[in-house]
């Protein structure tokens, strides 16, 4: 082989270097949409499981006759809603029934930002997940945890 030929055959041609880049293009494009799915789920999973930790300390204020406000429950609030320490969360009534109530804000995914996320209680003691407030236009069946619905 002459000394002309070895060099031609070094390195990538731009034909190669243009396909290699087309072909991450595609599978970043493919891939983007289902990453966002997954933040969107997994942030909205995580916003009913931190909302249901406190309804334990409400059953609590239920049984007995108590106050009930962010220091008796515990409450902490999430990167992911806007609460805060002095807006309380949870509203008791008389017969028993009640809400513990957050609206997402914060770190969520800006289809998520006002999202109003709400554990009912029944008088007689029974929970109900129920997510308002959602975007009409992108909102996704799959972004509904197990056990909650869309009013």
């Amino acid at each position: 082989m002459s000394k002309q030929m070895k060099n031609e055959e070094i390195g990538f041609t731009l034909i190669d270097l243009m396909i290699v880049v087309a072909i991450v293009g595609i599978l970043s494009a493919l891939a983007f949409p289902v990453y966002q799915k997954y933040v969107i789920e997994s942030q909205m999973k995580r916003a009913v499981s931190e909302l249901s930790y406190y309804r334990a300390n409400f059953e609590e204020a239920v049984s007995r006759p108590s106050t009930l406000d962010n220091r008796s429950l515990g409450y902490t609030p999430s990167t992911l809603t806007t609460g805060s320490l002095s807006e309380n969360i949870a509203t008791i009534n008389g017969d028993g029934s009640g809400q513990l109530e957050v609206t997402l804000g914060g770190d969520v995914h800006p289809i998520l930002s006002g999202v109003i996320v709400r554990h009912s209680r029944t008088p007689l003691g029974e929970w109900r997940c129920i997510l308002s407030n959602t975007p009409v236009d992108a909102w996704r069946s799959s972004y509904v945890p197990d056990g909650c619905v869309v009013e």
